[in-house]
C-alpha cells in the first residue's frame, strides 16, 4: 500500500508539473485576456459613470434658474455717493455697471478675454479635456503642482453658484455645473453672461462697471489695449488693478496682448502699447469716508428696505472737504489728531473731516467724539444772561469770586476789575462768566446748552461754566450756526434725495420745521460778542479780511483745543487734541485751531458776499421801561396828571416835600450804592424811566391819600388829617 500510494503522489507532482510547462507557453494570449478583460470593465464602468454623469448633469441642467434670472441676479447692492453738484465722490458695494448683450461687447473684449482664459472656449463642453489631461500630465511628472484648468464656463458656475475653496468636492460640482451650464446655453449666452458678472477688482463687477470705474467710460467704447487691461484683471484682481499699481496693469496687458497675436485675434504687427491707456483719476476717498460712514446709516430710517441700486446726494462740496482736509492736515500739532465740522446756514453739512487719515484711523472725532469745549462752552454762559436782561455794554466786575468752595481765576493770573460785559467775554474772564452762572443759574445754563442742541449729560456743577461738560464737535457747531441763524435751531442734515439706477426718486429732504431758540435781541447780543472776540480777543488768528463771530476754547493742561464762528452763512468748529487725552504743549482755541479755522474759511466763503452782522439790539418793551414822556413828548406842551392825581399845567412840573423835583425830567435816577461795600456788584444797575412815586404805605399811587379819604369818607374817622405826599 505504501508503495502504490507514493507512485499516485509523484505522478500527481508530474501532472502539475506538465500543465505549468504549457501555461508558461502560452503566457502572451493570458496577458491579453487579462487586458481585454480590463477593457470591458474600464469601458463598463465608464459607460455608468457618463451615464450617472449625464444624469446629474441633466438634473442639474434642469434647476439651473432661466438666462433671464441669471442676469437679474445681483448678489448686493450697490451705492454711488454723489457731492453736491452731482460729481461721483465714492462708491461703495459690488458694482454691476450696465448689461451689455452678446452683440453690444465689443469683439475685442471677446477676443482678449477668449484668448488669455480659455482659448478652446467654442469647442469644449464646459470643461476642457486636453487642459485637464495636460495639468494632470504636468501634476504627475512632478514638474509642478496640480494647476487651475477652469474654462469662462468653469468661472462662471464658480461665481454664480459656488464659492472659491479648493476642496476635490467644489472642483467637481463646478465641472458638472459647467456642463450643465453648456447643455442649457449658448456659447454666446454664457459668455455675455461671463463678461456682465465676472469680478475686476475695485468692487466692479462687469466689463461696464470696470470700463467706468478704470476708464470712465463705457465699456461699448473699449480700446485694444484697454481691453487687454481688463482681461487680464480676472486672474489676481487685487494685483493687477490699475487703481493698486499701473505697472502690474500694464504688463499684464502686455502677456494678453501677445496671446491674441498668437491666436490670430489681431494682426501680428499690430502696436498696441497699454501704457498709453489713460486710467482714470482715482479720486480722494480718504477724508470723505469720515462723512459717508455717517450719512450712510441714516439710510435705514429714510427709505423701505431695498437691495436695488441707489444713487445718494449729499450736501458735500468737494472743494470744501478738500480743503477743510488740508486746514487740519497743516495745522494740527504733531503726534495730534483734528476734525472739522461746517455747516450752511439750512443746515447742511459742507465738509466733515473727523480725523488726520482715515486710513490710520476711521474713528470719527467730529461726531462721536466726546471732548471738552473749554471757554467756547460759555456761549451758554452769555446767552442765558442776554436772555435775563444784560446788554453788552453793561458793566461788570472782573474779581476774586468763590461759589460754593470754588474759586475759578483767569488764565492770565490777575483781574482787570471793572469792564463791560463784551470786553469780559472777547478776552475770555472766567471770574465774570462765573459770577454770571451764578446770577442767572447753573440750571439755566444747563438748559441753554440743551435748547441749542446739545445731546450729551450736562452737569450742573459752578465749574461748567467754563466747559467741563464732554460734548460732540458737530452740537457745538451748530449751536453756533443756530446764533448765526437769528437765533433759529438747525438741523444738520448730509443727505439731500436718494434715487435709484434709473433716477427715480426715493427720498428727498424737506426743510427742517425751525423753531426760535431766543429772541431776536439775544442772537444779536450774543453776534456782537463773538464778534468782538475774533476782533479784538482771543479769536483774533480767525481773521479772514471780512466779518467773522467766534468763540475760542481751551482746556485745562491744553488737552483741548476749539474755535467754532461764523462768516457768510457758514459755521464751522474745529477741534485738536490726542485721543489719548494727554497734554499737548502749545495747544491753545487762539492758536493751531483758530488758525485751520480761517485757512479752510477763506476758501468756503470766497464765493460769497461778505455779509455784516446784525448786532444792533432792538430791546423788548419790558426791558427798555420807556416813560410817559416817549410816547408824549415834553412836558411843556401838554396838560398832565402827577403821581399824585393833580393836574399840571404845561410848563409846570410837580414839587417834591422839599421843593425839589421828584426826579429828573429826562427820568433817569442816580445809580443805587451797593448794599456790601466790600464786594461791588456784577453790574451797575440800568437806568429805570417813570417809576412812579410811593406813599407811605410804599405802594405806587395814582392819586393823593386825602382825596381817596374824601371820597371814601374815612376822612371822618382818622384825626389828625394825614398830610399830602
Amino acid at each position: 500500500m505504501d508503495k502504490r500510494g507514493s507512485r499516485r503522489k509523484k505522478a500527481a507532482r508530474a501532472q502539475r508539473a506538465q500543465r505549468a510547462e504549457a501555461d508558461g507557453q502560452h503566457e502572451p494570449g493570458r496577458f491579453w485576456r487579462w487586458t481585454k478583460r480590463l477593457f470591458v470593465w474600464g469601458a463598463a464602468l465608464a459607460l455608468v459613470g457618463a451615464l450617472f454623469l449625464a444624469i446629474a448633469v441633466g438634473f442639474a441642467a434642469r434647476s439651473l434658474p432661466s438666462f433671464y434670472q441669471l442676469k437679474a441676479t445681483q448678489n448686493a447692492q450697490t451705492i454711488v455717493v454723489r457731492a453736491r453738484d452731482g460729481t461721483e465722490i465714492v462708491e461703495l458695494g459690488p458694482s454691476y455697471g450696465k448689461w451689455l448683450s452678446h452683440d453690444e461687447i465689443p469683439q475685442v473684449m471677446k477676443d482678449a478675454m477668449i484668448a488669455v482664459e480659455d482659448r478652446r472656449f467654442y469647442s469644449h463642453p464646459g470643461v476642457d479635456p486636453y487642459g485637464l489631461t495636460r495639468a494632470v500630465y504636468v501634476w504627475a511628472t512632478g514638474e509642478d503642482r496640480l494647476g487651475a484648468t477652469s474654462t469662462i464656463t468653469q468661472q462662471l458656475a464658480r461665481n454664480v453658484f459656488l464659492n472659491s475653496n479648493r476642496s476635490l468636492d467644489r472642483k467637481l460640482r463646478e465641472a458638472v455645473l459647467a456642463m450643465a451650464l453648456e447643455w442649457k446655453f449658448s456659447k454666446e449666452q454664457i459668455l455675455e453672461l461671463y463678461l456682465n458678472k465676472v469680478y475686476f477688482g475695485g468692487g466692479a463687477y462687469g466689463i461696464d462697471s470696470a470700463s467706468r470705474k478704470f476708464f470712465s467710460h463705457p465699456a461699448n467704447e473699449l480700446s485694444v489695449g484697454e481691453a487687454a487691461i481688463i482681461a487680464g484683471l480676472v486672474k489676481a484682481p487685487s494685483r493687477y488693478s490699475p487703481t493698486a499699481d499701473v505697472d502690474a496693469a500694464v504688463g499684464r496687458a502686455s502677456v494678453v496682448l501677445r496671446l491674441m497675436k498668437e491666436q490670430n485675434f489681431i494682426p501680428q504687427d499690430a502696436t498696441v502699447d497699454p501704457s498709453e491707456v489713460r486710467l482714470k483719476e482715482e479720486a480722494a476717498q480718504n477724508s470723505v469716508r469720515y462723512f459717508t460712514d455717517w450719512a450712510l446709516p441714516q439710510l435705514d430710517l429714510l427709505l423701505p428696505e431695498t437691495f436695488e441700486p441707489i444713487e445718494v446726494w449729499t450736501t458735500l462740496d468737494v472743494g470744501m472737504q478738500r480743503a477743510a482736509t488740508a486746514a487740519v492736515q497743516s495745522n494740527v500739532p504733531e503726534g495730534s489728531q483734528g476734525a472739522l465740522v461746517s455747516l450752511d446756514r439750512d443746515g447742511a453739512i459742507l465738509a466733515l473731516v473727523g480725523g488726520t487719515d482715515y486710513v490710520e484711523t476711521n474713528y470719527n472725532r467730529a461726531t462721536n467724539a466726546l471732548r471738552q469745549p473749554g471757554s467756547s462752552w460759555k456761549l451758554f454762559v452769555y446767552l442765558a444772561a442776554l436772555e435775563a436782561g444784560y446788554t453788552p455794554e453793561d458793566r461788570v466786575v472782573d474779581t476774586p469770586v468763590t461759589i460754593g468752595g470754588w474759586s475759578p481765576r483767569n488764565s492770565t493770573g490777575r483781574n482787570i476789575g471793572e469792564t463791560d460785559l463784551r470786553t469780559a467775554f472777547a478776552y475770555s474772564v472766567n471770574t465774570v462768566a462765573a459770577q454770571l452762572g451764578n446770577e442767572v443759574g447753573f440750571g439755566s445754563v444747563a438748559s441753554m446748552a440743551r435748547r441749542f442742541g446739545i445731546s450729551t449729560p450736562i452737569n450742573t456743577y459752578p465749574a461748567m461754566v467754563l466747559g467741563s461738560n464732554e460734548v460732540r464737535l458737530l452740537d457745538m457747531t451748530r449751536a453756533f450756526a443756530a446764533v448765526s441763524n437769528k437765533g433759529a435751531s438747525v438741523e444738520p442734515y448730509g443727505i439731500v434725495k436718494v434715487t435709484t439706477a434709473d433716477g427715480e426718486t426715493l427720498y428727498e429732504h424737506k426743510k427742517s420745521r425751525s423753531t426760535q431758540l431766543v429772541p431776536d435781541h439775544v442772537a444779536a447780543g450774543m453776534t456782537d460778542l463773538l464778534q468782538a472776540a475774533v476782533q479784538t480777543g482771543t479769536g483774533r488768528a480767525a481773521q479772514i479780511g471780512r466779518p467773522v463771530a467766534g468763540k475760542t476754547g481751551t482746556t485745562s493742561s491744553n488737552k483741548d483745543g476749539y474755535f467754532v464762528g461764523f462768516s457768510s452763512g457758514i459755521t464751522t468748529g474745529v477741534w485738536m487734541g490726542r485721543d489719548d487725552n494727554k497734554r499737548v504743549g502749545g495747544l491753545q482755541g487762539g492758536a493751531a485751531p483758530a488758525k485751520a479755522f480761517a485757512a479752510f474759511m477763506r476758501y468756503a466763503v470766497k464765493d460769497r458776499p461778505v455779509e455784516e452782522f446784525e448786532t444792533e439790539l432792538k430791546l423788548p418793551e419790558w426791558q427798555l421801561e420807556e416813560d410817559d414822556e416817549y410816547f408824549f413828548g415834553s412836558p411843556d406842551d401838554y396838560y398832565y396828571i402827577d403821581e399824585q392825581g393833580n393836574l399840571i399845567e404845561p410848563g409846570r412840573p410837580p414839587e417834591g416835600p422839599d421843593g425839589q423835583l421828584p426826579f429828573p425830567v429826562d427820568g433817569e435816577r442816580p445809580q443805587p450804592v451797593p448794599t456790601d461795600p466790600t464786594r461791588p456788584p456784577l453790574r451797575e444797575q440800568p437806568p429805570v424811566r417813570g417809576q412812579p412815586g410811593r406813599g407811605a404805605d410804599g405802594a405806587p399811587q395814582a392819586i393823593g391819600d386825602d382825596f381817596l379819604d374824601r371820597a371814601t369818607g374815612r376822612n371822618e374817622q382818622r384825626q389828625p388829617e394825614r398830610p399830602r405826599q
